[in-house]
């Protein structure tokens, strides 16, 4: 399955998240070794520092993710795409004006929701043509403390629910990702299993591996 958007796509596999809040020189430089692998798409976590200038970021994350065609994503803050070249936003939360923020933008763009084991979010997304989902946590997460625990339960109904990618995030580790099996995904989130490495490129090969074959 894939999300058509500025000619580019979601696909399967392992979609990456990175902390803004790193240092800007070892962000980019892990940044630019993992994207040599196979990923999915990129999201900007929306952890950015005080004073920090997003938009000469963005277009920096943007220019190397580009070179490869993959897409890049923003967390929550849908505003960046009129100022910048991103391919799409990720909502934490259900948006309340979802129209609006279509209009405004004015352009094809991804959109992006996490979901949780209340199904309202996930039966919302399949509503209104949300591209894909993101279920948080599957298990505990330092990076992700603010998440529930999602039963796989909640995971199994939504894919009868949802017809679209479907993702699966929170503390997911070559260690225990065997253990979302016997569910049906499309790709996992990761963000300091990959990013905090010192060779990312070493830890996407390890995910890659043990990864459900989802082809």
């Amino acid at each position: 399955m894939e999300v058509k958007a500025n000619k580019k796509s979601i696909k399967s596999g392992i979609y990456l998240v990175i902390d803004p809040s790193m240092e800007e020189k070892d962000l980019l430089n892990k940044l630019q070794i993992v994207l040599t692998k196979e990923i999915a798409a990129v999201q900007i976590w929306d952890n950015f520092k005080n004073g920090q200038n997003i938009i000469e970021l963005i277009q920096k994350i943007h220019s190397l993710c580009a070179q490869h065609q993959i897409p890049i994503l923003i967390n929550n803050h849908w505003e960046y795409l009129k100022e910048t070249e991103l391919d799409g936003v990720h909502f934490n939360t259900i948006p309340t004006n979802l129209e609006e923020i279509r209009k405004e933008i004015n352009k094809d763009i991804i959109f992006g929701l996490t979901c949780g084991n209340d199904l309202t979010a996930t039966r919302w997304a399949a509503k209104h043509n949300i591209d894909y989902i993101s279920f948080c946590s599957m298990f505990p997460s330092a990076s992700i403390s603010n998440c529930e625990i999602i039963s796989y339960e909640t995971v199994k109904k939504a894919s009868l629910i949802y017809d679209k990618p479907l993702f699966l995030a929170g503390g997911i580790y070559p260690k225990n990702i065997k253990q979302l099996d016997d569910l049906e995904y499309n790709g996992i989130a990761v963000i300091s299993g990959i990013m905090n490495s010192q060779h990312p490129d070493q830890a996407i090969d390890e995910y890659h591996q043990n990864l459900k074959s989802t082809k």
